[in-house]
């Protein structure tokens, strides 16, 4: 969706995508916000887009915010968009949704109901991914700050473009084929509605939608995650493992944001155990996200709401900092060549311990599991007539070996063996998983 009109025009430079996430209410609504208006006050053409399903953006602005893009009143060159899912099924799923009404239809499943089924899960995603490529190829805006969903559900969004790539190049093209030719048999046996051209068409174009979108926020040059933590135990372990999901699909964690600590001016007896017990969560946090920077932000005097409540903060948390700079640079993926000739591919895996992590290869792809989450990462043309010789875990870095070139390895090949990750070491700096 472009902005609506009056909004802004124009802009040469890539525009800087930040996203914010974290565990439902630790702050990564008021942290967005913060950013968004002080990116805004610098003078730069800035979108603050939320994608959480249950918006609370406009809360935060204290200003109306809807599924448009519009100005937000009191900040000047700051716009905002809450994106509403149902708004965009008119325009990017008709025909795909009609052919699901007639198959539910036709299994007996009528009215609202189909019409609710007919709403595949993950579709807000989707439209969430397609709002952001939009925005970020308009050369409309200098900034988009997005207000991402709870963490779960942002590694589900993030991980999509991955999921969605496989999915269209192995296994769209085959069904295609295959209803064309089951199609006149089955219709032959039975009334099940099947899908047609227009049905593939329209995946398609929905496909197309998102070309170009991982692209986009996996260069860590232009899109940062920045993951938002209170000092509490669970959160910090929620936030540990999303740093490890992101990784694993190669998005740049640039900086962690620690919100809500006890300023030093609370010196009350009462708040002396909850000091001493963030101030033990901090260490762990500072050693291992290290070497991200954390960004300390206290506990506010007054409720997070409105222009003046959010500059305040977007005071404490960057100070003199610009608020668009690339905090952390590490790279997630990488292929480095060793002295014999031999090279390695490099994968950053923070926190994640042997007992996590499944390996295997299949053709030109090497499949890398952690927890629920599994990645399919392409080989680069240099790695791919090369067999796999190894593979270790140290440091929060998973990396494989290949040898000379002319090995090969078994298509569909089993996991690699356990013996091929180093025993006994686990996520950084050798700490065990929560």
């Amino acid at each position: 969706m472009t902005p609506a009109a009056g909004a802004p025009a124009g802009g040469a430079s890539p525009t800087r995508i930040l996203l914010f996430t974290g565990k439902g209410g630790v702050g990564k609504t008021t942290a967005s916000a913060a950013t968004a208006l002080r990116c805004a006050d610098a003078g730069l053409r800035t979108l603050a887009l939320s994608t959480d399903p249950a918006h609370s953006l406009a809360d935060a602005f204290d200003a109306p915010l809807g599924p448009l893009v519009a100005p937000i009143a009191g900040a000047e060159g700051l716009w905002g968009q809450q994106l509403d899912a149902q708004d965009r099924m008119e325009d990017a799923w008709a025909e795909i949704q009609q052919y699901l009404l007639e198959v539910f239809r036709w299994a007996g499943v009528d009215g609202l109901e189909a019409e609710e089924l007919s709403v595949l899960p993950g579709l807000d995603e989707v439209f969430a991914l397609s709002d952001i490529r939009t925005h970020a190829t308009s050369g409309e805006w200098d900034v988009v700050v997005v207000d991402c969903a709870p963490t779960a559900e942002t590694v589900r969004l993030l991980s999509l473009p991955e999921v969605l790539r496989r999915y269209m190049e192995r296994l769209f093209p085959i069904g295609r084929r295959v209803t064309r030719v089951v199609s006149p048999l089955v219709s032959r046996v039975t009334t099940l509605p099947m899908a047609g051209d227009d049905v593939f068409a329209a995946t398609q174009r929905f496909y197309d939608r998102l070309d170009g979108v991982r692209e986009i926020l996996t260069d860590g040059r232009r899109t940062s995650v920045r993951l938002v933590v209170n000092p509490e135990r669970v959160v910090i372990a929620e936030a540990r493992r999303t740093h490890t999901y992101l990784s694993l699909f190669g998005y740049h964690v640039d900086a962690v944001v620690a919100n809500r600590l006890l300023p030093d001016v609370v010196d009350d007896p009462w708040f002396a155990r909850w000091k001493a017990i963030q101030a033990e969560h901090m260490a762990t946090v500072d050693a291992g996200f290290a070497p991200l920077p954390v960004l300390r932000v206290p506990l506010q005097p007054d409720e997070q709401v409105g222009p003046a409540a959010l500059r305040a903060f977007a005071d404490a948390l960057y100070g003199d900092e610009d608020p668009t700079a690339r905090f952390g640079a590490g790279e997630p993926l990488q292929v480095r060549r060793a002295d014999d000739g031999t090279l390695a591919l490099e994968l950053g895996l923070p926190f994640t311990g042997r007992d996590d992590l499944d390996l295997g290869r299949t053709g030109d792809e090497l499949l890398v599991r952690v927890g629920p989450y599994r990645r399919a990462v392409v080989l680069p043309d240099a790695l791919r007539r090369r067999s796999v010789t190894g593979a270790s875990l140290r440091d929060g870095r998973l990396v494989v070996t290949f040898g000379a070139r002319g090995g090969s390895d078994p298509v569909n090949a089993d996991l690699v063996p356990a013996g091929m990750v180093a025993p006994g070491e686990r996520g950084r700096g050798g700490e065990d998983d929560d």
